[in-house]
């Protein structure tokens, strides 16, 4: 046997959970090193001091006094009629004398027990910590060494033991060694921890467990070099389980959740007679389980696992006369097991099973790196929405509104872009729909009429003698609902002196379609105060043409889906558009102008659609063919030129 230094020992209890917690059987019975035997005490009145107990006091000395020690018959009787195993071992690592109990723990007897190797007997050698520590001890540098211990007794049975080495006082090259069976704390503790670390409903494997195992899988499978060094992971959620607890009781769900527990085992011990390692089955809480598989082998495997799953859970159940059928939805996450975390498996895994509930349940569906990606940018937007507005990370930019015959600059739709620290200037599309989930769109759109009504009061009057122009802004339904709409459009332009007539509002087509109660209200008010109101992206939507009658309606922005339709479509015959797009857009041109509303395309691009557009009757077009949306000093200039692809 051989240990390691590990620098000077301490001096308090050596106590390794290592230590502590080793599983190696040691065989009481196997011999040690051959060593003479040193004979116990001779029976008698009057025995002689054992060695390493009481050595005779030193020649020309006096004996202490009995208050400073006791009585050499005392503490020889004391040691030998002790309940506790105990045995002296000399500085070879000999054992001098053992007690009775010693030799009955043991199953070897007391003479059996001495010239044995201590080391060999109680197993202080299984690991490198605990022999430097104990060969410390015999050298008389440390004071004291405490280990746990299971060992095989002859009769076949195993039995843990608290090993204990003290120096003795008078003897530096002596130690007293102490075995105490703790076999039945032990097995209380194993009772105790597995019921702390399963669950009761299905005895499978709980929470606290499945992160246990799981996290010494991935330290594990980082570090050795056999294996595959992947990992995999099938996170499974029951579909409507909360209805199954609502309309049947606890004591029904409780019985499925068992019945579900064991067909996932079934599936998981299936896995294992082909592979080496069977899969663990946890439940996680809920109606939620997972599935750890330890060497994976790729996504492949997952997927095979993952439909198995699906399929023995979509089986109907037999819950004692109470017949059932539930689904499941499973998140799939595979990869190496190097640079993963516990935390971060757990995290793919939760994510890819809210993508299988929002793809339709009842399905498996796996990690997706470029998806995940996406979803953390919408999170990172979404959280930053509020704090960005205070900020003032936003700002305007502006498209013309053409007129089709005479090419003059009639208004501008105000468009609205994000200055994002991180992610550059951001488009609406990438965050209006965030800030409609959260509400910020409220006070963003707020902003935005403000700011906007602002700036074309500023156009105004800097060109006093010109027509002036209109300002059209987007809003979102929310902002009606979760604000008084009105009150703010009353308020600024109050507030900024611009002529209601100057302002336009623009709200989608489903949205307007579908306004009643409060919104039509709105919108009602709004249009009696002189706001022109704007049907963005007509054509798209609900289309209900005899309700359009009946909305505040001033303005339909036909979708820029029906402009790209009029791209010449070859050179070789005769470069003719689209006929169809070309009558749709000319019957909903034509209604609005029996209706009473003006009508602006969306995307012009070319002068071949300008012209076609100004033909059929088509009043104002917005597209790159006059300008991108540009910041608000750029307006003047156009304003005051002719863009191309106006009146020819």
């Amino acid at each position: 046997m051989s240990g390691t230094s590990e620098g000077p020992a301490p001096t308090a209890d050596l106590v390794s959970p290592a230590v502590a917690e080793s599983h190696q059987v040691y065989d009481i019975a196997s011999t040690g090193a051959a060593a003479p035997s040193t004979p116990g005490p001779a029976p008698g009145p009057a025995p002689g001091p054992s060695p390493g107990v009481h050595p005779v006091p030193p020649a020309g000395g006096s004996p202490p006094s009995p208050a400073a020690r006791p009585h050499p018959y005392t503490l020889g009787a004391a040691f030998a009629a002790a309940p506790l195993a105990m045995a002296v071992v000399g500085e070879e690592g000999l054992i001098v004398t053992a007690n009775e109990a010693m030799g009955s723990l043991l199953g070897t007897g007391t003479d059996a027990v001495v010239g044995r190797v201590a080391a060999d007997l109680v197993d202080l050698s299984s690991d490198t910590r605990t022999w430097h520590a104990y060969r410390e001890m015999l050298c008389g540098r440390q004071s004291r060494l405490r280990c746990t211990r299971r060992l095989k007794h002859p009769d076949g049975h195993s039995l843990w033991v608290q090993v204990t080495v003290t120096p003795l006082p008078e003897n530096e090259h002596a130690v007293l060694l102490s075995v105490a069976d703790i076999s039945v704390r032990r097995e209380l503790q194993a009772r105790l921890r597995h019921l702390q670390m399963h669950d009761p409903v299905t005895r499978l494997p709980n929470r606290g467990l499945f992160f246990e195992r799981l996290s010494a899988a991935l330290e594990a499978q980082s570090y050795e070099a056999s294996g595959t060094g992947r990992i995999g992971l099938c996170y499974l959620d029951l579909d409507g389980f909360k209805a199954v607890n609502d309309s049947l009781g606890h004591r029904v769900g409780d019985r499925l959740l068992s019945a579900v527990a064991e067909r996932l085992t079934r599936c998981a011990e299936e896995v294992g007679r082909t592979r080496a390692n069977t899969p663990l089955v946890a439940r996680l809480g809920g109606d939620e389980f997972a599935l750890l598989v330890e060497d994976s082998t790729g996504t492949d495997q997952l997927a095979e696992l993952a439909e198995s799953l699906l399929k023995a859970i979509q089986a109907p159940f037999d819950l004692s006369g109470q017949r059932l059928s539930v689904s499941a939805s499973i998140g799939v996450v595979e990869r190496h097991a190097a640079g993963t975390t516990a935390t971060g498996l757990m995290q793919a895994a939760d994510t890819t099973l809210y993508w299988a509930k929002a793809d339709g349940k009842a399905r498996w569906t796996l990690f997706d790196p470029e998806r995940n990606a996406h979803r953390m940018t919408r999170q990172a937007l979404s959280s930053g929405l509020r704090p960005a507005i205070e900020r003032g990370e936003f700002a305007l930019e502006y498209q013309p509104l053409v007129g089709m015959e005479d090419g003059r600059v009639r208004g501008v739709e105000a468009l609205v872009r994000w200055h994002h620290p991180q992610f550059g200037t951001l488009t609406p599309n990438r965050f209006i729909g965030l800030a409609e989930e959260d509400g910020s769109i409220v006070p963003l759109g707020r902003w935005a009429l403000r700011t906007a009504c602002r700036q074309a009061r500023r156009w105004q009057l800097d060109r006093p003698d010109e027509p002036p122009i209109f300002v059209s802004v987007n809003v979102a339904v929310r902002q009606v609902w979760d604000s008084d709409l009105v009150a703010d459009v009353a308020d600024t332009l109050a507030e900024t002196g611009l002529a209601p007539h100057l302002l336009q509002l623009e709200l989608t087509e489903s949205a307007v379609m579908g306004s009643a109660g409060r919104p039509l209200q709105a919108l009602q008010a709004l249009s009696d105060m002189g706001v022109h109101i704007a049907i963005d992206d007509f054509g798209t939507g609900y289309s209900n043409l005899a309700y359009l009658s009946r909305l505040p309606v001033s303005v339909l922005k036909l979708d820029g889906s029906f402009v790209r339709g009029f791209q010449y479509e070859g050179a070789d015959d005769g470069e003719r558009p689209n006929p169809a797009d070309e009558v749709i857009v000319e019957a909903m041109i034509q209604l609005a102008h029996r209706l009473g509303l003006t009508v602006t395309a969306e995307c012009v691009e070319t002068s071949a659609q300008a012209s076609r557009l100004r033909r059929i009757g088509c009043d104002t077009g917005q597209g790159w063919l006059y300008s991108r949306p540009v910041p608000a000093d750029r307006i003047t200039e156009l304003v005051e030129s002719r863009p191309r692809g106006g009146a020819a």
